[in-house]
Protein backbone atom coordinates (compact mmCIF):
# COMPACT_ATOMS: atom_id res chain seq x y z
CA UNK A 1 0.00 0.00 0.00
CA UNK A 2 1.38 3.43 -0.99
CA UNK A 3 1.87 5.92 1.81
CA UNK A 4 0.18 8.91 0.14
CA UNK A 5 0.84 11.22 3.07
CA UNK A 6 4.59 10.70 2.77
CA UNK A 7 4.56 11.90 -0.85
CA UNK A 8 2.86 15.24 -0.14
CA UNK A 9 5.08 18.31 -0.19
CA UNK A 10 3.50 20.16 2.71
CA UNK A 11 5.74 23.21 2.22
CA UNK A 12 4.50 23.55 -1.35
CA UNK A 13 0.90 22.95 -0.27
CA UNK A 14 1.06 25.57 2.46
CA UNK A 15 3.19 28.06 0.57
CA UNK A 16 6.20 29.71 2.15
CA UNK A 17 5.20 30.92 5.63
CA UNK A 18 5.66 34.59 4.71
CA UNK A 19 4.02 34.55 1.27
CA UNK A 20 0.79 36.29 2.42
CA UNK A 21 2.83 39.02 4.11
CA UNK A 22 5.16 39.54 1.15
CA UNK A 23 2.21 39.66 -1.24
CA UNK A 24 0.43 42.31 0.83
CA UNK A 25 3.59 44.39 1.19
CA UNK A 26 4.13 44.21 -2.56
CA UNK A 27 0.58 45.41 -3.17
CA UNK A 28 0.97 48.26 -0.68
CA UNK A 29 4.29 49.59 -1.94
CA UNK A 30 4.33 48.37 -5.54
CA UNK A 31 7.74 46.77 -5.06
CA UNK A 32 9.64 44.19 -3.01
CA UNK A 33 12.34 46.77 -2.22
CA UNK A 34 11.05 48.49 0.89
CA UNK A 35 12.69 51.34 2.81
CA UNK A 36 12.74 49.60 6.19
CA UNK A 37 12.60 45.84 5.50
CA UNK A 38 15.00 43.54 3.74
CA UNK A 39 13.75 42.01 0.51
CA UNK A 40 11.71 38.89 1.28
CA UNK A 41 11.91 39.59 5.06
CA UNK A 42 14.38 36.77 5.78
CA UNK A 43 18.12 37.43 6.14
CA UNK A 44 20.03 34.70 4.34
CA UNK A 45 23.52 36.09 4.99
CA UNK A 46 23.77 37.57 8.51
CA UNK A 47 27.12 39.28 7.90
CA UNK A 48 26.79 42.93 8.85
CA UNK A 49 23.52 42.39 10.73
CA UNK A 50 23.05 42.61 14.50
CA UNK A 51 20.27 41.03 16.61
CA UNK A 52 17.74 43.46 18.05
CA UNK A 53 18.60 42.03 21.46
CA UNK A 54 21.94 43.86 21.18
CA UNK A 55 19.95 47.09 21.15
CA UNK A 56 17.93 46.24 24.23
CA UNK A 57 21.00 45.06 26.16
CA UNK A 58 22.67 48.39 25.38
CA UNK A 59 25.52 47.05 23.23
CA UNK A 60 24.48 48.71 19.96
CA UNK A 61 21.78 51.13 21.12
CA UNK A 62 24.17 54.14 20.93
CA UNK A 63 24.68 53.28 17.24
CA UNK A 64 20.94 53.62 16.62
CA UNK A 65 20.64 56.83 18.63
CA UNK A 66 23.70 58.36 16.95
CA UNK A 67 22.28 57.53 13.51
CA UNK A 68 19.00 59.19 14.51
CA UNK A 69 20.78 62.30 15.79
CA UNK A 70 22.63 62.67 12.48
CA UNK A 71 19.46 62.15 10.46
CA UNK A 72 17.15 64.55 12.29
CA UNK A 73 19.59 66.96 13.98
CA UNK A 74 17.19 67.43 16.86
CA UNK A 75 17.53 67.09 20.62
CA UNK A 76 18.54 63.64 21.90
CA UNK A 77 15.05 62.83 23.13
CA UNK A 78 13.37 63.98 19.91
CA UNK A 79 15.83 62.01 17.76
CA UNK A 80 15.24 58.93 19.93
CA UNK A 81 11.46 59.29 19.63
CA UNK A 82 11.66 59.59 15.84
CA UNK A 83 14.07 56.66 15.60
CA UNK A 84 11.62 54.62 17.64
CA UNK A 85 8.71 55.68 15.44
CA UNK A 86 10.53 54.35 12.36
CA UNK A 87 11.85 51.23 14.08
CA UNK A 88 8.55 50.20 15.63
CA UNK A 89 6.60 50.74 12.39
CA UNK A 90 8.82 48.47 10.32
CA UNK A 91 9.17 46.00 13.18
CA UNK A 92 5.46 45.44 13.67
CA UNK A 93 4.20 45.86 10.10
CA UNK A 94 4.85 42.31 8.79
CA UNK A 95 3.27 40.72 11.87
CA UNK A 96 0.29 43.08 11.64
CA UNK A 97 -0.21 42.22 7.97
CA UNK A 98 0.35 38.52 8.61
CA UNK A 99 -2.37 38.48 11.23
CA UNK A 100 -4.82 40.49 9.13
CA UNK A 101 -4.21 38.68 5.84
CA UNK A 102 -3.85 35.05 6.88
CA UNK A 103 -3.67 34.75 10.66
CA UNK A 104 0.05 33.99 10.31
CA UNK A 105 2.13 35.91 12.84
CA UNK A 106 5.94 36.00 12.82
CA UNK A 107 7.02 35.97 16.46
CA UNK A 108 9.16 39.07 16.82
CA UNK A 109 11.41 38.09 19.70
CA UNK A 110 14.44 40.35 19.85
CA UNK A 111 16.90 37.53 19.18
CA UNK A 112 15.12 36.64 15.93
CA UNK A 113 14.92 40.18 14.50
CA UNK A 114 18.07 41.47 12.79
CA UNK A 115 19.07 45.11 12.22
CA UNK A 116 21.33 46.65 9.57
CA UNK A 117 22.63 50.23 9.65
CA UNK A 118 24.97 50.34 6.67
CA UNK A 119 23.00 50.00 3.43
CA UNK A 120 22.15 53.73 3.06
CA UNK A 121 18.43 53.26 3.52
CA UNK A 122 16.58 55.65 5.85
CA UNK A 123 18.06 55.05 9.31
CA UNK A 124 17.98 51.23 9.37
CA UNK A 125 16.71 48.02 7.79
CA UNK A 126 15.06 45.15 9.64
CA UNK A 127 14.92 41.47 8.72
CA UNK A 128 14.31 38.11 10.34
CA UNK A 129 16.47 35.09 11.04
CA UNK A 130 15.65 32.19 8.75
CA UNK A 131 14.65 30.19 11.84
CA UNK A 132 12.12 32.72 13.16
CA UNK A 133 8.92 31.10 14.45
CA UNK A 134 5.54 31.84 12.91
CA UNK A 135 2.32 31.24 14.86
CA UNK A 136 -0.71 29.83 13.02
CA UNK A 137 -4.17 28.47 13.74
CA UNK A 138 -5.02 24.75 13.43
CA UNK A 139 -6.94 25.48 10.22
CA UNK A 140 -3.85 26.86 8.45
CA UNK A 141 -2.19 24.41 6.00
CA UNK A 142 1.09 25.21 7.73
CA UNK A 143 -0.25 23.53 10.87
CA UNK A 144 0.33 20.08 9.33
CA UNK A 145 3.46 21.01 7.38
CA UNK A 146 5.92 19.64 9.91
CA UNK A 147 8.06 22.74 9.54
CA UNK A 148 10.05 23.28 12.75
CA UNK A 149 9.42 27.03 12.77
CA UNK A 150 5.63 26.68 12.80
CA UNK A 151 3.93 27.17 16.18
CA UNK A 152 0.30 26.04 16.22
CA UNK A 153 -1.93 27.84 18.73
CA UNK A 154 -5.45 26.66 19.57
CA UNK A 155 -7.57 29.67 18.66
CA UNK A 156 -7.77 33.36 17.78
CA UNK A 157 -7.42 34.50 21.38
CA UNK A 158 -4.23 32.48 21.81
CA UNK A 159 -2.85 33.83 18.54
CA UNK A 160 -3.38 37.41 19.68
CA UNK A 161 -1.87 36.72 23.09
CA UNK A 162 1.17 35.13 21.47
CA UNK A 163 1.46 38.19 19.21
CA UNK A 164 1.31 40.51 22.24
CA UNK A 165 3.72 38.54 24.41
CA UNK A 166 6.44 38.12 21.79
CA UNK A 167 6.22 41.64 20.36
CA UNK A 168 5.86 43.58 23.61
CA UNK A 169 7.22 41.44 26.45
CA UNK A 170 10.13 39.96 24.49
CA UNK A 171 11.09 42.91 22.31
CA UNK A 172 9.42 46.30 22.68
CA UNK A 173 9.37 46.66 26.46
CA UNK A 174 13.04 45.68 27.05
CA UNK A 175 14.11 48.03 24.27
CA UNK A 176 12.06 50.87 25.74
CA UNK A 177 13.77 50.29 29.09
CA UNK A 178 17.14 50.55 27.36
CA UNK A 179 16.15 53.76 25.56
CA UNK A 180 15.03 55.27 28.86
CA UNK A 181 18.51 54.55 30.20
CA UNK A 182 19.97 56.76 27.47
CA UNK A 183 17.49 59.60 26.97
CA UNK A 184 14.54 61.16 28.75
CA UNK A 185 11.46 60.33 26.69
CA UNK A 186 8.21 58.97 28.08
CA UNK A 187 6.93 55.43 27.65
CA UNK A 188 3.51 56.68 26.60
CA UNK A 189 5.08 58.79 23.85
CA UNK A 190 6.94 55.78 22.47
CA UNK A 191 4.05 53.35 22.77
CA UNK A 192 1.87 55.90 20.99
CA UNK A 193 4.08 55.41 17.96
CA UNK A 194 3.58 51.64 18.14
CA UNK A 195 -0.20 52.13 18.25
CA UNK A 196 -0.25 54.62 15.40
CA UNK A 197 2.09 52.43 13.34
CA UNK A 198 -0.27 49.46 13.68
CA UNK A 199 -3.24 51.59 12.66
CA UNK A 200 -1.49 53.29 9.74
CA UNK A 201 -0.23 49.96 8.45
CA UNK A 202 -3.71 48.46 8.39
CA UNK A 203 -5.20 51.60 6.83
CA UNK A 204 -2.60 51.63 4.08
CA UNK A 205 -3.18 47.94 3.34
CA UNK A 206 -6.98 48.11 3.61
CA UNK A 207 -7.62 47.45 -0.09
CA UNK A 208 -5.80 44.12 0.08
CA UNK A 209 -6.98 42.79 3.44
CA UNK A 210 -10.19 40.94 4.37
CA UNK A 211 -12.64 42.22 6.95
CA UNK A 212 -13.36 45.63 8.38
CA UNK A 213 -10.29 47.84 8.75
CA UNK A 214 -11.83 49.58 11.75
CA UNK A 215 -12.47 46.22 13.42
CA UNK A 216 -9.01 44.92 12.57
CA UNK A 217 -7.37 47.97 14.13
CA UNK A 218 -9.55 47.78 17.23
CA UNK A 219 -8.90 44.05 17.68
CA UNK A 220 -5.13 44.35 17.41
CA UNK A 221 -4.75 47.46 19.55
CA UNK A 222 -7.00 45.99 22.25
CA UNK A 223 -4.96 42.77 22.25
CA UNK A 224 -1.74 44.79 22.48
CA UNK A 225 -3.25 46.95 25.26
CA UNK A 226 -2.53 50.09 23.21
CA UNK A 227 -6.09 51.02 22.32
CA UNK A 228 -6.10 54.15 24.52
CA UNK A 229 -3.28 55.79 22.55
CA UNK A 230 -5.07 56.65 19.31
CA UNK A 231 -8.56 57.30 18.01
CA UNK A 232 -10.00 56.54 14.60
CA UNK A 233 -11.89 59.52 13.22
CA UNK A 234 -13.90 59.91 10.04
CA UNK A 235 -12.41 62.27 7.49
CA UNK A 236 -14.44 64.67 5.33
CA UNK A 237 -14.58 62.10 2.52
CA UNK A 238 -15.64 59.28 4.81
CA UNK A 239 -12.12 57.82 5.06
CA UNK A 240 -10.69 56.70 8.38
CA UNK A 241 -7.94 58.82 9.88
CA UNK A 242 -5.67 58.19 12.86
CA UNK A 243 -5.74 60.75 15.66
CA UNK A 244 -2.81 60.28 18.03
CA UNK A 245 -3.07 61.06 21.74
CA UNK A 246 0.70 61.42 22.08
CA UNK A 247 3.32 63.25 20.03
CA UNK A 248 6.39 61.85 18.24
CA UNK A 249 8.20 65.18 18.94
CA UNK A 250 8.79 66.02 15.28
CA UNK A 251 7.51 69.53 16.03
CA UNK A 252 10.69 70.16 18.08
CA UNK A 253 13.09 69.66 15.14
CA UNK A 254 15.08 72.57 13.66
CA UNK A 255 12.59 72.37 10.79
CA UNK A 256 9.40 71.59 12.75
CA UNK A 257 6.90 69.12 11.37
CA UNK A 258 3.34 68.40 12.42
CA UNK A 259 2.48 64.86 11.33
CA UNK A 260 -0.89 63.79 10.04
CA UNK A 261 -3.00 63.00 13.09
CA UNK A 262 -0.66 64.82 15.48
CA UNK A 263 -2.08 65.56 18.90
CA UNK A 264 -0.70 69.11 18.55
CA UNK A 265 -2.95 71.31 16.43
CA UNK A 266 -1.51 74.06 14.24
CA UNK A 267 -2.22 77.53 15.60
Amino acid sequence: MVNVTATIDFRAMAGAPFDPISSTLRSMFGTDDLPGLTRGLLVHDPAGWIPASSLSDGTHLPQLLDAAARRWRGSPHAAAALAWKSYSYWLALPAVLGWASARRVPLLRADDVLVHFEDHRPLLTLGYRRTIDVAVLPSDPLAISGLPEVVVVPDEAALLETFRATLLDEHVNPLLDAIHGQVRVGTRTLLGSVASGVAYGLLRAADWLPGSTRDNIATLLTALELDDLIELVDGPGGQLNVQRKTCCLAFTLPQPKLCSGCVIKPS
